[in-house]
């Protein structure tokens, strides 16, 4: 049984997300992800927040940087970038016609989603996040 089924899913407003080089899936109903105020809502950034997958965030997601850059496989279904991104965006490293900001680049409408985390940014993927401090008291 799939983890949509798990969590009683409606076919039509399931959204599918893999990130790769690591493989992993997650799912969640369109419109339903809690927020979590890394990035834009329903954003790459934010969905992977949600799910606990690393994508470096200098910033804290409100586009001042380039560290969250992603390739999105499929761009059909994501927001069109805006010109705010697409000048920062002429900074990142590595760009390619896939290339989005993860806090930027939001789900449009349920579907299947493959973004891969940029090599020189894979380093962060396997060993996790890093340490934060605990909250003071």
């Amino acid at each position: 049984m799939s983890e949509a089924n798990q969590k009683n899913i409606p076919a039509d407003k399931l959204v599918r997300v893999t990130f790769l080089p690591e493989g992993k899936t997650v799912e969640f109903e369109f419109g339903a992800l809690p927020y979590e105020h890394h990035g834009k809502p329903m954003s790459f950034l934010d969905v992977a927040e949600n799910n606990d997958i690393f994508l470096d965030h200098a910033c804290g997601g409100v586009c001042a940087c380039t560290t969250c850059h992603l390739w999105i496989k499929d761009q059909e279904g994501i927001s069109e970038a805006d010109d705010d991104e697409l000048d920062r965006m002429d900074m990142a490293a590595d760009q390619q016609l896939t290339s989005r900001l993860g806090c930027q680049a939001v789900i449009t409408r349920p579907g299947e989603y493959v973004v891969e985390i940029p090599k020189w940014n894979r380093n962060y993927v396997t060993e996790g996040k890093p340490l934060t401090l605990a909250e003071e008291k």
